[in-house]
């Protein structure tokens, strides 16, 4: 991440899927769209009682407009640099990215992502959770409809017509 950039959009309770054969679970995180880059962090050191308020101000905000293009206070660029130090968490410029494109489900709403990184192509499809069982392990049970257009057509406008 550049020291000049800003946060665009920042998605949480977001539940990410391999779209691989014989995958099976996935992970929480959240989706943080920069200027330049589009960033997968599921290891935070935001703290939990922010996370939890900030999950429900979410959800509120989703039902009524669908619109995921926010930026949630609390939350800004150090604690972004600060995130991605973890290894874990997943940093892509928007060059990275080779195909991106979301689908509306009977249960909600999927954004698909196609990249390489590290020499390896990767596949995954991003949903917005509403709520989660967490025993025996932590998954969604429900899953919102949410507009994924501004979020893709942002990537999309930044990058590259190298392709």
């Amino acid at each position: 991440m550049d020291t000049d950039e800003k946060i665009r959009a920042h998605v949480v309770s977001v539940w990410r899927e391999a779209k691989k054969f014989l995958s099976i679970g996935g992970r929480e995180g959240m989706l943080v769209l920069t200027d330049k880059h589009l960033m997968f962090v599921h290891k935070t050191q935001a703290k939990m009682r922010w996370w939890d308020a900030i999950v429900k101000r979410q959800g509120m905000m989703v039902l009524k407009t669908k619109n995921i293009m926010n930026i949630h206070d609390g939350y800004d660029e150090k604690d972004l640099v600060e995130d991605l130090k973890n290894e874990k968490n997943v940093e892509l410029a928007f060059d990275d990215i080779s195909k991106i494109n979301f689908e509306e489900k009977e249960w909600g709403s999927v954004l698909n992502l196609e990249y390489q990184k590290n020499g390896k192509n990767e596949k995954f499809q991003y949903s917005v959770a509403q709520d989660w069982v967490k025993y025996p392990v932590k998954e969604p049970t429900k899953y919102m409809h949410v507009d994924w257009a501004p979020f893709v057509e942002y990537i999309k406008d930044g990058q590259r017509l190298t392709r």
